[in-house]
């Protein structure tokens, strides 16, 4: 008796069956996410990439460069100093600009208004989450004093169902490049890069 087809060779069967076979035909069937004449259960994966927008503060020039950067709060990061810091940065949907959503989580994070100057602009960067950064540098003088964090929710301990909040960003304060190159989380470091070579020019 011939062994049962798995779901994989089902699939394939069903795909040369309806004369998938053809490179355009199957072609044909991946970008609709099913094979022509199934049933409907032969779907392609799809994978939804976040997007999160900031702004890096800094004073000072190329030879004595300051950057301003956030200790990330909650449970995961707590008693952490080497790569646990970040630019002020948050989620953004299609609905919003990256600009508009850096401007907005900066103010949400820190509780401060992104000071007055030139928005410069610092790229992407892919970090190893998968999620899209995109940054720009801002020319002022902040005092970390005045930072009022915003907060978030989560379970804590996890399965224990009590809800506490945690601040977004539990400190703020200034490093030369050096200091901020060993602090911030590795998927940024690139952006102390750009800014360098943005001011050097």
């Amino acid at each position: 008796m011939r062994a049962p087809l798995d779901a994989g060779r089902r699939a394939r069967a069903g795909l040369i069956a309806v004369g998938v076979h053809r490179p355009e035909a199957r072609l044909t069937a991946l970008r609709s996410g099913r094979a022509a004449g199934g049933t409907g259960g032969w779907q392609t994966p799809t994978m939804v990439i976040k997007r999160s927008a900031g702004i890096l503060l800094f004073r000072g020039q190329a030879h004595d460069l300051e950057v301003l950067l956030g200790h990330m709060g909650g449970p995961f990061w707590a008693g952490r100093d080497r790569q646990a810091w970040s630019l002020p940065k948050g989620e953004y949907g299609p609905d919003e600009t990256p600009l508009a959503a850096a401007e907005r989580e900066f103010e949400e994070e820190l509780g401060l208004p992104v000071p007055q100057g030139p928005r410069v602009e610092l790229g992407q960067a892919r970090q190893h989450s998968g999620k899209i950064v995109t940054a720009w540098a801002v020319e002022a003088d902040l005092d970390p004093a005045l930072v009022t964090p915003g907060t978030f929710a989560m379970e804590w301990p996890r399965g224990s169902g009590h809800i506490q909040r945690f601040p977004e960003l539990d400190r703020a304060d200034w490093f030369d490049l050096a200091a901020a190159a060993d602090r911030i989380v590795a998927g940024q470091r690139v952006f102390l890069d750009r800014l360098t070579e943005r001011l050097r020019a």
